[in-house]
C-alpha cells in the first residue's frame, strides 16, 4: 500500500485508541503529527510527552501507517512487555481493516535472555560447573535445593516454551540457575556449529525479527548494534527510542570495559587446558602480576596510566594475543565438547586482549580508574569520556530518530539532553546554503493531561541546613516524621543514597506507629505491592525508586527527596565529564552535576500524579532548590506543580488530602 492512499493519520490514532480503551488526548494527537512529519522528511525528533499521554501509540500509529520497517528501543521490561503483549496486538488489529494489511511485530534482546539448548542438554563446561559448584556432593545429591529445583524446571519448560525468553518463565528462577542454561555472544557456538543451532531460540528470534515490520528491543542491544560493527538488529528505516532520559547512560554501560584479578584467573584457568604450555605460562605470569597490582589499588582515576600497571597490562595483552593465536590453532580430541570450551575460552582471553590493550593506548577520550567493593574486590574499568560523538555518528545516520520521554526538557529547553546525544543545540545551515552541518531535529513539548498546578505542590525545605557530605541531619528527619505524620503515611522516600535511607527508616519506624519498608529488605516487586496495599504505608528507597514505581492513587500522596542527586565528587566518570567540559570553556558542573540531579528530580517528582484523581505534595529537604542559583533550573525540570516553601502550609495540605482519602476510604 502506498503511503499517499494511507487513511488520514486522525482515523488511524482513532481506532487504536479505542481498540486500547483509552482516550484521546491533544499531546498524543499533536505528538503522532509530529512522528509522522519527522518520518517523512527523514529528520530527528525529540518529544516529551507527559505521563498519561499515551506516547506508545503516539509513535506507533504514524511508524506502523509509513509502511517502513521500525525498531523500537525501550529502557524497561515493563515497557517492552506491554508493547509487545497488549499495545501491539490491539493496535494492529485496529489498523488492518484501514491500512488493508497486517503488520508483523517481534521482540528481540541479547542473546544471553534465550535459554540454550546445546548448554541445557551437554552441560556446563567443567571449569564453570566447578565454580557453580554443581558438582558439589551436596548439590549434586540434592534436587531439592533451590538451585536443584530450579534446573529441574528449567528443562522441564524448555520441552514447553516456544520463545525459551527467560521473562516468559514464571516464576522466574536465580541468575545463578539461569547462567547454566545461557550463554553469551562471545559463547555461542554459532548456529553452523551448534548441534541444536536448528532449534535455537536466539536465532528463532533474530529470524522472526528480521521479517517484522515493527522490532522492539532494548537501549543495550541498539547500543550494541551501533558500537560494534557487526549488526544484530535488522535493516530499518526508523528508529524510536523511548525512555529516552536513559539512553546515554545505557550506551555508557554497553562501551566500558571492565579487568579484575577473578575474571582474568578464569580466563587464565580454561585456556591453560587448550594451549601449549609455553603459552598458558605466559598468560599465568601476566595474571599474576595483575593480581599482586590490584591488591594495593586505590580507588579512584588514573589520569595518567602508572609505569608499573601499563607494564602488567602490556604483559597480559601480549600473553592474551598468544593465546588466541594458540586457541585457532590447535584442537584436542581428548577434550569433552571441545569447541563450546573452545569458544568459552577465546571469549574470555580476547575479552582481556580488548580491555588491556584499550588502558595502554591511553586514549584521550576514555577514563580510567580504580573501584574497590568490599565483596568483589577491586577492578580497573574503563569509559568513554563521551558517547555523543559515537551516537551522532552510529544513531542519526540513514534513518529518521524519534526520542521520547516524560523527562527530555531539562531547565526548561531540550538542549541538555540534546548535547548529551550528540545534537547541536540548534540545526546550522552551511553559510553558503549549501548541506546541513549537524542532523536536523525538532524538539516538541506536548504536555500532559494531568493539571500539575492543580494537583500537586512542590515544598522545598528552605528552613532546613544545608546537607553536608557526611554525617546525620537530624532536623531534616525531624521535618521528614512530621511530613510523614501529616500525610497519614501514604509517603514514597527518595534518598541520594542507601545509607540516607537506612538512616531514616530507622529513625523513623522509632517514632511513627506506621509500616515503613526499605528498599533491599525484600524484591522491589514485592515492596511496591505492599505500598500500594495499605495506604498507611511508607517505602524508602534510593536509585530505582525514583525512576520506577507506579502507584496512582491514595497510596502516594507525599514524595519526598532527601537532598539534591548530585553525583558523587569522587565519581571517576562524572568528575572526568564535568573537567572535559570546563576545559572546554563551558560550565562543568551545569552542564554535568546540574543536567544529572534535574534528570533524576524530574523522574523523582513524577511519581506523585499518575492519574487523573491524584492529588498531593513534592517536599524537596534541601534549601539549596530555593537558594542556590541553579535552584530555579532544577524547580524547572520539575512538573509544574505549585510551589511554596511555608512548610505550615504544607501541614494543613497534607492533612486535607489525607482527610479527603480517609473519607473516600469509607
Amino acid at each position: 500500500m502506498t503511503e499517499s492512499s494511507s487513511p488520514p493519520l486522525e482515523d488511524l490514532l482513532h481506532a487504536a485508541v479505542t481498540a486500547v480503551g483509552g482516550t484521546e488526548r491533544p499531546g498524543q494527537t499533536a505528538m503522532a503529527q509530529a512522528v509522522a512529519e519527522a518520518i517523512d522528511d527523514s529528520s530527528h525528533l525529540l518529544v516529551q510527552a507527559g505521563t498519561g499521554t499515551g506516547k506508545s501509540l503516539g509513535y506507533l500509529v504514524p511508524a506502523l501507517a509509513h509502511g517502513e520497517r521500525v525498531v523500537v528501543a525501550t529502557a524497561t521490561l515493563a515497557l517492552q512487555r506491554q508493547l509487545v503483549e497488549r499495545d501491539l496486538p490491539r493496535t494492529v488489529e485496529a489498523l488492518h481493516p484501514l491500512l488493508r494489511r497486517r503488520p508483523e511485530f517481534a521482540m528481540l534482546k541479547g542473546r544471553s535472555n534465550y535459554l540454550c539448548l546445546h548448554r541445557l542438554h551437554e552441560g556446563v563446561p567443567q571449569e564453570d560447573a566447578d565454580e557453580a559448584g554443581l558438582f558439589d556432593p551436596f548439590e549434586a545429591a540434592a534436587p531439592t535445593s533451590k538451585l536443584g529445583k530450579d534446573l529441574l524446571r528449567l528443562r522441564d519448560w524448555s520441552d514447553d516454551t516456544e520463545t525459551g525468553d527467560r521473562d516468559d518463565l514464571t516464576p522466574g528462577v536465580s541468575d545463578r540457575a539461569w547462567s547454566q542454561v545461557s550463554v553469551t555472544s562471545r559463547e555461542c557456538l554459532g548456529a553452523s556449529k551448534c548441534a541444536y543451532g536448528a532449534e535455537c531460540f536466539a536465532e528463532a528470534a533474530r529470524e522472526r525479527a528480521k521479517l517484522a515490520d515493527v522490532v522492539v528491543t532494548n537501549h543495550a542491544l541498539l547500543a550494541i548494534d551501533a558500537i560494534e560493527g557487526a549488526p544484530v538488529l535488522p535493516s530499518h528505516e526508523v528508529l524510536i527510542v523511548d525512555e529516552a532520559h536513559e539512553l546515554v547512560s545505557r550506551v555508557t554501560g554497553v562501551a566500558s570495559g571492565e579487568l579484575t584479578p577473578g575474571q582474568v584467573n578464569r580466563a587464565v584457568r580454561r585456556a591453560a587446558k587448550l594451549v601449549n604450555e609455553q603459552a598458558a605460562d605466559a598468560l599465568q605470569t601476566a595474571s599474576e602480576g595483575f593480581e599482586r597490582l590490584m591488591e594495593l589499588a586505590l580507588p579512584g582515576r588514573l589520569e595518567k596510566i602508572p609505569e608499573d600497571l601499563g607494564y602488567v597490562l602490556m604483559a597480559l595483552r601480549d600473553a592474551a594475543r598468544t593465546v588466541i593465536s594458540a586457541l585457532g590453532a590447535t584442537r584436542d580430541a581428548s577434550v569433552k565438547d571441545e569447541d563450546a570450551v573452545r569458544k568459552q575460552a577465546l571469549g574470555a582471553v580476547e575479552n582481556i586482549h580488548q580491555v588491556a590493550e584499550r588502558i595502554v593506548e591511553a586514549s584521550e577520550y576514555d577514563v580510567v580508574w580504580y573501584e574497590r567493593h568490599d565483596r568483589f574486590g577491586a577492578s580497573l574499568r574503563v569509559a568513554p569520556l563521551s558517547v555523543s560523538g559515537l551516537l551522532r555518528e552510529k544513531l542519526f545516520e540513514d534513518r529518521s530518530v524519534v526520542l521520547t520521554s516524560a523527562t527530555l526538557k531539562l531547565g526548561g529547553d531540550f538542549n541538555g539532553v540534546a548535547a548529551s546525544l550528540g545534537l547541536a543545540p540548534e540545526s546550522p545551515q552551511d553559510p553558503e546554503g549549501g548541506e546541513e552541518t549537524a542532523p536536523r531535529w525538532q524538539g516538541l513539548d506536548v504536555g500532559s493531561p494531568f493539571d500539575y498546578s492543580k494537583q500537586g505542590i512542590l515544598y522545598v525545605a528552605k528552613h532546613l541546613a544545608q546537607p553536608g557530605r557526611e554525617g546525620s541531619r537530624a532536623d531534616m528527619l525531624d521535618e521528614l516524621a512530621e511530613l510523614v505524620e501529616a500525610a497519614g503515611g501514604r509517603t514514597l522516600g527518595l534518598f541520594s543514597s542507601m545509607r540516607a535511607a537506612q538512616a531514616a527508616a530507622e529513625d523513623l519506624r522509632g517514632r511513627l506507629d506506621m509500616p515503613i519498608l526499605l528498599q533491599g529488605e525484600e524484591t522491589l516487586g514485592e515492596l511496591i505491592r505492599s505500598f500500594s496495599a495499605d495506604a498507611r504505608t511508607c517505602l524508602f528507597g534510593t536509585l530505582s525508586l525514583w525512576q520506577g514505581v507506579d502507584v496512582p492513587g491514595p497510596s502516594c500522596q507525599l514524595v519526598v527527596m532527601d537532598r539534591v542527586p548530585f553525583p558523587r565528587p569522587d565519581d571517576p566518570l562524572m568528575s572526568a565529564r564535568q573537567k572535559a567540559v570546563e576545559e572546554a570553556g563551558g560550565n562543568g558542573f551545569m552542564a554535568v552535576a546540574a543536567t544529572h540531579a534535574a534528570l533524576l528530580m524530574a523522574q523523582g517528582a513524577g511519581r506523585l500524579v499518575r492519574a487523573s484523581g491524584d492529588r498531593g505534595i513534592v517536599a524537596v529537604l534541601d534549601p539549596r532548590v530555593e537558594r542556590a542559583r541553579y535552584g530555579s533550573f532544577l524547580r524547572k525540570s520539575m512538573p509544574e506543580f505549585w510551589y511554596t516553601t511555608d512548610r505550615n502550609q504544607v501541614r494543613r495540605s497534607l492533612a486535607a488530602i489525607d482527610a479527603a482519602a480517609k473519607a473516600k476510604e469509607g
